[in-house]
């Protein structure tokens, strides 16, 4: 074995050793990737809020837990002033609950709006069971019921949401609640068995506003947000 070799030999060792210092080795006792669903799924606790809605869950994102606290004045700008009625129910709900995103929140809000809307107009009690408090679902069936008894159809589209903004924020106990502004643009009608059209219109765009109030026990392991309180501006 000539000088060259063994030269050759002695750089490739080198090497090898400092790569497996730096880079190390697999031990077969390395932790396995997080997995958010399966924690969910065996039963963890969930850290996000949620709208739940039939079919899909829109989630809300915990906020970043090595983010800086944003100063007072700045915590909820683009929602609310510094001081308002609003400010203070969102800090009270956030000192609870500190992965509370109201931005994402309304982002979620949305959706479950649409399909609430839909979902009453379609008479689907199961929709609506998952996503209403108990009171408002009764008050929604008893609805359904009476458009069924005179043999009636309802039917709308949803042309766009406009707005959808938060109107109050409170803290009551264990439960937050958070209101909010839809303002939107539907098509609705409610047709007759002949066909014939009882209520509103099959082609006129009308301009909608709604007021709901979202209800959760912040201290539940079930991160699901229902309807408890509808009203309109119209």
């Amino acid at each position: 074995m000539d000088i060259y070799t063994i030269i050759f030999l002695a750089l490739a060792v080198f090497i090898f050793l400092r790569l497996r210092s730096v880079l190390g080795q697999r031990t077969g006792n390395e932790r396995p990737p997080f997995d958010r669903t399966a924690r969910n799924a065996l039963g963890g606790a969930p850290d996000k809020n949620v709208v739940a809605m039939p079919g899909k869950v829109i989630d809300q994102a915990p906020l970043a837990p090595t983010a800086e606290p944003a100063p007072p004045s700045d915590r909820w700008k683009g929602l609310t002033e510094p001081g308002t009625v609003l400010a203070q129910g969102l800090d009270a709900i956030v000192d609870k609950d500190s992965t509370f995103d109201p931005r994402h929140f309304i982002s979620g809000a949305r959706g479950a709006y649409e399909m609430i809307v839909l979902a009453f107009a379609n008479g689907d009690r199961r929709a609506l069971r998952d996503l209403l408090s108990s009171e408002v679902y009764e008050s929604f069936d008893a609805a359904i019921k009476e458009r069924e008894k005179n043999e009636q159809k309802t039917e709308t589209r949803f042309v766009s949401i406009d707005r959808a903004e938060l109107a109050g924020a409170e803290l009551r106990d264990r439960t937050a609640q958070l209101t909010i502004r839809f303002v939107s643009q539907m098509i609705s009608a409610t047709r007759d068995k002949a066909g014939n059209i009882v209520d509103g219109s099959a082609d006129t765009v009308a301009d909608i506003t709604d007021i709901w109030t979202f209800a959760r026990d912040i201290t539940s392991r079930d991160p699901n947000w229902k309807l408890v309180g509808t009203g309109s501006a119209n």
